[in-house]
C-alpha cells in the first residue's frame, strides 16, 4: 500500500514523486513507457530547453537525469512498462491495475501529459522483423550511430532534428519523406539542407520505404527499396539502421472511464489540483483550467499543490503549506 500513485513518470510525475517523499508519503510511479522522463527522453532528449526555473539552458536527457536523481533521495519505486488499464475502489482504498500488476494506493496523481503514447510503426510487413535490430524509432544515445548509414522516414520535426544532429556523427544520412511539404521548423529544414548541400546528407522527397533487403549474413540488412511516388519507380538505398520518425498515437486510455470531467482527452481540475472524485488530483499537461499554460514550469508547481492537497486529505494532522525546505528535518535542517 502506497499513500500516493502518480501515473506518469514526465517532469511533473518525477517531481511530485520527489515531493511526496519531501512531505514523508509513501509514493510510486506507474508508467507505460520503458525509461523515465515522458516526453522530454522519448521525443527530444537531445534538444536543449529554455524556459525551465534555474537553468539557462539544458538538454532534455539531463532534466530528467536531475528530476531522477532528485526523486531517488527517497528511494520511492517506479513501475516502467506498465499500462494501467483499470481502476476500482476495495476496503476505502484504490487499487490501480496494469496490464500485469496491481497497486493498492490512498491517493492518486494522474500526471500523465498526452496519456499513454507509442510510436507509429512502419505499415510494412518487411520492416517488422527488423524493429530492434536495426529499426529503432527512439534514439537513446546518438553516438550509437557513429558511422552507420542512417535512413531517417518523415517530415516533421523530430525526423529534421535528429536528421541534424546525426549528419555530424553517422557517415551519411539519407531523410526521406512523402511530400515535399515538412511540418518541421523552418531554421532546422535550412540546416538540413546545407547538410545535403554539403554531401553530407540526402533527401528524398516524393518517397516511401516499400521493403528491406536481408544483408547476405543473415543477422542485418544492407539496403531498403525506396518507391517514388510520382514515378512510380523503386530504387535502393544502402542502410544500416532506419529510424521512422512518424509521430506517436496518444490517448489517456481507460482514465476516461474513472468518472473525471474531461475536455479533449484532458482533465479538468480546481485551483487546487481536484479532479473532482475524492482522493484523485492531477497535474501536468493532461490537466486543463481558466489559464492552463502547458509548460514544465507550471507542471512542477501544480505537482507540488497536488502532492500537498494529497498528504493532507489522507494525513489532516499534516499541513496543506510544507513549510520552507531549507528548515526541513529529512533533509538535516532544523526542523521549525
Amino acid at each position: 500500500m502506497k499513500d500516493i500513485t502518480i501515473i506518469g513518470g514526465g517532469p511533473a510525475g518525477l517531481f511530485a514523486l520527489f515531493y511526496a517523499g519531501m512531505r514523508g508519503a509513501t509514493a510510486q510511479i506507474i508508467d507505460a513507457l520503458p525509461e523515465l522522463g515522458g516526453q522530454l527522453a522519448a521525443l527530444y532528449p537531445e534538444k536543449y530547453i529554455f524556459d525551465v526555473a534555474g537553468y539557462p539552458k539544458v538538454l532534455a536527457k539531463d532534466l530528467v537525469k536531475s528530476l531522477r536523481d532528485q526523486a531517488a533521495q527517497f528511494a520511492q519505486p517506479t513501475h516502467l512498462g506498465q499500462r494501467v488499464t483499470g481502476l476500482h475502489e476495495q476496503d476505502g482504498h484504490f487499487v490501480v491495475e496494469s496490464d500485469t500488476d496491481r497497486f493498492p494506493t490512498r491517493a492518486i496523481l494522474i500526471a500523465a501529459g498526452i496519456g499513454a503514447f507509442s510510436p507509429r510503426r512502419l505499415p510494412h510487413a518487411s520492416a517488422e522483423p527488423w524493429y530492434g535490430r536495426g529499426i529503432y524509432d527512439v534514439v537513446t544515445d546518438p553516438q550509437d550511430y557513429r558511422d552507420q548509414r542512417v535512413v531517417i522516414i518523415g517530415g516533421g520535426d523530430s525526423a529534421f532534428d535528429w536528421a541534424t544532429q546525426l549528419a555530424g556523427i553517422a557517415t551519411h544520412v539519407s531523410l526521406v519523406h512523402r511530400s515535399d511539404r515538412f511540418r518541421a521548423h523552418g531554421a532546422t529544414v535550412a540546416q538540413f539542407q546545407a547538410d545535403v548541400a554539403a554531401e553530407r546528407a540526402s533527401l528524398f522527397t516524393f518517397h516511401e520505404l516499400v521493403d528491406v533487403i536481408e544483408h547476405a549474413e543473415g543477422e542485418r540488412f544492407s539496403h531498403i527499396v525506396l518507391r517514388d511516388i510520382k514515378g512510380k519507380t523503386t530504387r535502393e538505398l544502402e542502410a544500416d539502421i532506419v529510424l521512422p520518425m512518424l509521430g506517436f498515437v496518444s490517448d489517456i486510455g481507460p482514465i476516461a472511464e474513472w468518472g473525471l470531467t474531461l475536455e479533449k482527452d484532458e482533465i479538468v481540475v480546481n485551483q487546487v489540483m481536484e479532479t473532482g472524485r475524492p482522493g484523485i488530483w492531477a497535474a501536468g499537461d493532461v490537466t486543463t483550467y481558466p489559464g492552463k499554460l502547458k509548460l514544465i514550469a507550471c507542471g512542477f508547481g501544480e505537482a507540488a499543490t497536488a502532492v500537498n492537497q494529497a498528504v493532507h486529505w489522507i494525513y489532516p494532522e499534516k499541513k496543506v503549506a510544507p513549510g520552507h525546505s531549507s528548515n526541513m528535518a529529512i533533509f538535516g535542517q532544523k526542523d521549525d
